[in-house]
């Protein structure tokens, strides 16, 4: 991975789908290390399903869908990729 930009001392802004275990995010965390150390990180989602395994709360949510851990899912379907309106689709998995 490259970037073009040297992070030291910039405002960094992480954008992330679904927030759900945490683990995503503090993958990104731990990269971010190998390009500078930014003055500062925020997280930005587009749901914040709950139920975290780390740490690791966003600063900016479009929305809060607490769902059962086991059960639940999350689709994010944006218009670019996927046929349709843009839209945010909660389900139950099938066993």
């Amino acid at each position: 991975t490259s970037l073009e930009v040297p992070l030291r001392d910039k405002r960094v802004v992480l954008v992330d789908d679904v927030l759900f275990t945490g683990r995503t995010n503090r993958a990104a965390l731990d990269a971010i290390k190998d390009f500078g150390r930014p003055r500062q990180i925020e997280l930005c989602v587009l749901v914040d399903r709950g139920n975290r395994e780390l740490p690791i709360q966003a600063d900016y949510v479009g929305i809060h869908a607490e769902t059962d851990k086991r059960k639940d899912a999350v689709a994010v379907l944006l218009s670019e990729v996927d046929p349709g309106p843009d839209r945010v689709v909660l389900f139950t998995r099938q066993a």
